[in-house]
């Protein structure tokens, strides 16, 4: 059997298991992985040797980041400090769609996980409107706002694998360059979107959010966790010179430190609980992802596939379909990204490919399906009680038309020389 079909049916039954069988991604990682190392030939002790080191790499690299966005969350709104900061944005961003879209979109970043900052933000966005039809609009425009700076924006878990695996000679400070105003424009292009859907002529003005006072000190301990990230920046790099690699440990860190510092001893245990219990189950499934990542990679895989598929398919073209496909299956982000990065980080793409680019298609795979395997796809079903055809609507089809313009933008950058 060759590996492509092998890697097809191995990606059918992850689907199976995900939809049909209920079995949690961990698990059905974990069996993917040993099904497809088995069928390519691999004995059962080197499996589990690539499993083993599969899952120790992702760990080694996620685990201070996914934990500490975690925490910082959760002891934050423990703290009652979240609705005191979506009063802060109501400042700068006075319409309510505008509100929505970007309380989604920097809420992502801040805890490094959209799906925790679309649950932690749910209960304030939907406070907003009392209509139905439109309280499902916004929190419809805030969970997409929440996936497209996770999918593009560094430092995400879904961009770091791909600027490591394949970004050499590409700054993370000058990927945001492009990154950042992408992003937003995507963002921007949402608004309207939802805002022409709803039918109303523009922003619609609904009561803000009650955030116990407007004095400037609440504001700056609340946001304290993130100007204490964003101040570690340049003292990680030009202070203690640190790689890409350690200063996003160490500014996490950073900002872990400052919300439990701050933090009453009652916040701070209940973001301690909560947020330990949330990372571990996204850990799991990161781990899962790497294991079944790096059984692959030992196959051969990327050796015998993309030379065989390189001439049917235009160069850019090969790392979106491939981690379409993956993210289809899958339905995670992030474990999509990091299989994407461990196959193809040692293909021929990475040295044909500029490395901007490269990370754009991957980027824009990653948000074209995002249906019935991604978990999101589910909390939105059930925190606003739409039909599966609505979710499809409101939250399907705007993040592939988003991922069909980061394409775009890659297939222009295509062989464009871009500066280290």
């Amino acid at each position: 059997m060759s590996l492509l079909v092998l890697f097809l049916i191995v990606l059918l039954f992850l689907a199976f298991l995900s939809i049909y069988a209920k079995t949690p991604p961990f698990l059905s990682l974990l069996a993917g992985a040993i099904v497809f190392g088995m069928g390519a030939g691999m004995d059962f002790g080197t499996v589990l040797g690539a499993v083993i080191a599969g899952l120790g790499r992702v760990f080694a690299l996620f685990a201070i980041i996914i934990f500490s966005g975690a925490v910082i969350g959760l002891t934050l709104q423990a703290h009652g400090h979240l609705e005191r900061m979506v009063s802060d944005l109501r400042a700068g961003f006075p319409g309510t769609w505008s509100l929505a879209a970007i309380a989604g979109y920097i809420f992502s970043l801040l805890t490094t996980c959209c799906i925790t900052a679309f649950v932690m933000l749910a209960p304030v966005i939907g406070r907003i409107e009392t209509d139905r039809r439109r309280k499902n609009m916004l929190l419809f425009l805030t969970a997409t706002g929440s996936v497209i700076s996770y999918t593009l924006v560094f430092p995400t878990p879904v961009i770091i694998p791909l600027l490591l695996g394949f970004g050499s000679g590409l700054s993370p400070l000058l990927y945001d360059l492009v990154a950042i105003p992408l992003s937003l424009a995507l963002l921007a292009g949402l608004v309207l979107l939802f805002r022409n859907r709803s039918g109303e002529p523009g922003d619609i003005a609904g009561a803000s959010p009650s955030a116990g006072g407007s004095d400037v000190i609440s504001s700056l301990r609340a946001w304290a966790p993130f100007i204490a990230i964003l101040v570690s920046i340049p003292l990680c790099l030009f202070v203690f010179s640190l790689s890409h690699e350690s200063m996003i440990q160490a500014i996490m860190l950073a900002g872990l430190a400052t919300a439990l510092l701050l933090a009453p001893p009652e916040a701070r245990s209940t973001g301690l609980k909560k947020g330990t219990a949330h990372a571990g189950l996204v850990m799991f499934d990161i781990c899962g992802a790497g294991a079944l990542g790096n059984v692959i990679l030992e196959s051969g895989f990327a050796d015998t596939v993309f030379p065989a598929v390189s001439g049917s398919l235009p160069a850019v073209l090969i790392p979106f379909a491939f981690t379409a496909i993956v993210q289809a299956a899958l339905g995670s982000r992030v474990a999509t990204s990091v299989i994407a990065s461990q196959v193809m980080a040692g293909t021929a793409l990475a040295s044909v490919l500029e490395p901007l680019p490269l990370v754009l298609s991957v980027a824009a795979g990653v948000c074209i399906v995002s249906w019935l395997t991604d978990p999101f796809f589910w909390l939105l079903h059930r925190t606003t009680g739409a039909t599966i055809k609505e979710v499809s609507l409101a939250y399907t089809l705007p993040l592939a038309a988003c991922g069909a313009a980061v394409l775009f933008l890659a297939l222009g950058l295509h062989s464009v020389p871009f500066p280290a």
